[in-house]
C-alpha cells in the first residue's frame, strides 16, 4: 500500500475514534434540516402602465371637412399585467398580457383596446451549478438586447429605444436562450434561437434566428470605470431561403450618480426575397440622462439613420425632456415627464415632425 494511502486511513481511523464518545452522547436522531423558502411556491401580481398626451405641432392634419388641426391626443402606451411566480428556487415563470389598438379593417371592435400575449416563458435558474443570475428560458421571452438596455435608459414610457423605434428588432419573441453572468461582475452573455417574427406575428417559415448580445464591465472594482459596460448584440435570421436579415450593433453605456449615458450603433441588411438586391441601412443613437436633483432628470437623445445606403437620405430625431421621479415609494416606481420631440428627414420625401408630451409612467 503506498504511503500517502496508510497515512490517510490511519487519519481516518482516528477521527472516527474520537468521534466515538460523541456519537455515543447524542444518540438521538438529527432534526429534519428547515425546508427553503425558495422552494415554496409562490406567485406576483403586478403593473407596468404608461400614459400620456400628445399634441403634434408639426405637420398638420385635415378633419372631415377638410380644416387644418393639429393632432392631439390622450393615449395608453402599454398596460402590463405581470404574473410572475417560482416552483421552487430552480423553476421561475413568467406571464405578461399587453394592450394594442385593434385597427382591423371590418372588425366590430375597430379602435378599441385590446390584449394580447407579450411574454409566456419558464425558466430554470442555474444558480446551483453555475454563477449566481444564470439560467435558460423557454417560450414566449424577452429577446437579448432591448430588455437589458432598457434597464439601463429607463425612458421607455417616453419612446422606444431607436432600433426598436425604427423597426430594426423586436422586444419579444417565442423561442429558447440561455444567460450567463461571468464571475467577478465583468458582464454576462445572452444568446437564444427565435421565430425571427417577433411576438406580434406568427412563424411564417422554416428559418430561425439566432440572436446574441455579450457585455463586459471591463473595470468591476473601479469606482470611476465599474459604470462602464461595452459590448455587441448580432441578430442573424432569414425571410426566406438565401434572403438575409442581419443586425450588428456594438454599443456601450455608463452608470454614475449623476446620471447614465448610452452609444449604439447599427448595421443592418435587409433581403425579403432572393431575387431582390439586399437593403442596407446604418445609424446610431446616443442618449443621456443627467440628474438635477435626487428627483429631478434631464433627458437628451439624438438619432440618426440611414434606411438604404444607397440612396441619399437621412432621418434625424430629437428628444429633450425633464423628468419627475417619485421619491420614497416602496416597491413602486412612478414618473412624470414633459418631452419634446423633433424629426427631420433629409432627401426623404416626408414632412418634419414636432410633437410635445406629457408621459406617466407607474410600474410595481
Amino acid at each position: 500500500m503506498d504511503l500517502n494511502v496508510k497515512g490517510c486511513v490511519g487519519i481516518l481511523c482516528l477521527a472516527l475514534v474520537l468521534a466515538l464518545p460523541v456519537l455515543a452522547e447524542d444518540a438521538k436522531p438529527a432534526a429534519a434540516p428547515a425546508a427553503n423558502p425558495a422552494d415554496t411556491p409562490s406567485y406576483k401580481v403586478g403593473v407596468t402602465l404608461f400614459t400620456d398626451y400628445t399634441y403634434q405641432a408639426n405637420p398638420n392634419a385635415l378633419d372631415a371637412d377638410k380644416n387644418k388641426v393639429n393632432p392631439s391626443a390622450f393615449n395608453v402606451g402599454r398596460a402590463y399585467i405581470n404574473v410572475t411566480g417560482n416552483l421552487n428556487h430552480r423553476i421561475q415563470f413568467r406571464i405578461t398580457p399587453d394592450i394594442v389598438r385593434e385597427t382591423g379593417s371590418g372588425s366590430s371592435i375597430s379602435g378599441s383596446y385590446t390584449f394580447r400575449l407579450k411574454y409566456a416563458f419558464a425558466q430554470l435558474n442555474l444558480d446551483d451549478w453555475a454563477t449566481k443570475g444564470s439560467w435558460l428560458r423557454l417560450g414566449l421571452q424577452q429577446t437579448p438586447y432591448l430588455d437589458y438596455m432598457e434597464g439601463i435608459y429607463r425612458y421607455r414610457f417616453q419612446g422606444p429605444l431607436f432600433v426598436d423605434k425604427e423597426g430594426f428588432i423586436t422586444a419579444s419573441d417565442n423561442g429558447f436562450s440561455g444567460h450567463y453572468n461571468f464571475a467577478g461582475n465583468y458582464g454576462d452573455a445572452h444568446i437564444g434561437f427565435y421565430n425571427g417574427e417577433g411576438y406580434q406575428k406568427a412563424e411564417a417559415n422554416d428559418k430561425k434566428a439566432i440572436q446574441a448580445r455579450v457585455a463586459f464591465r471591463p473595470l468591476p472594482v473601479s469606482d470611476l470605470g465599474k459604470g462602464l459596460r461595452v459590448g455587441v448584440f448580432y441578430d442573424g435570421d432569414n425571410y426566406l431561403r438565401n434572403a438575409e436579415k442581419t443586425r450588428l450593433m456594438p454599443f456601450a453605456t455608463y452608470e454614475a450618480k449623476w446620471g447614465n449615458a448610452g452609444f449604439e450603433y447599427l448595421r443592418a441588411k435587409d433581403q425579403t426575397t432572393s431575387t431582390r438586391p439586399g437593403v442596407k441601412a446604418d445609424g446610431y443613437s446616443i442618449w443621456v440622462t443627467p440628474k438635477l436633483t435626487k428627483t429631478l432628470e434631464l433627458l437628451a437623445r439624438h438619432d440618426s439613420l440611414k434606411p438604404n445606403q444607397d440612396v441619399d437620405g437621412k432621418k434625424s430625431r430629437d428628444v429633450l425632456g425633464i423628468a419627475y421621479w417619485v421619491p420614497n415609494l416602496q416597491k413602486v416606481t412612478a414618473a412624470v415627464m414633459l418631452d419634446g420631440e423633433v424629426v427631420n428627414y433629409d432627401r426623404i420625401a416626408k414632412p418634419d415632425e414636432t410633437r410635445y408630451g406629457v408621459h406617466l409612467l407607474v410600474s410595481f
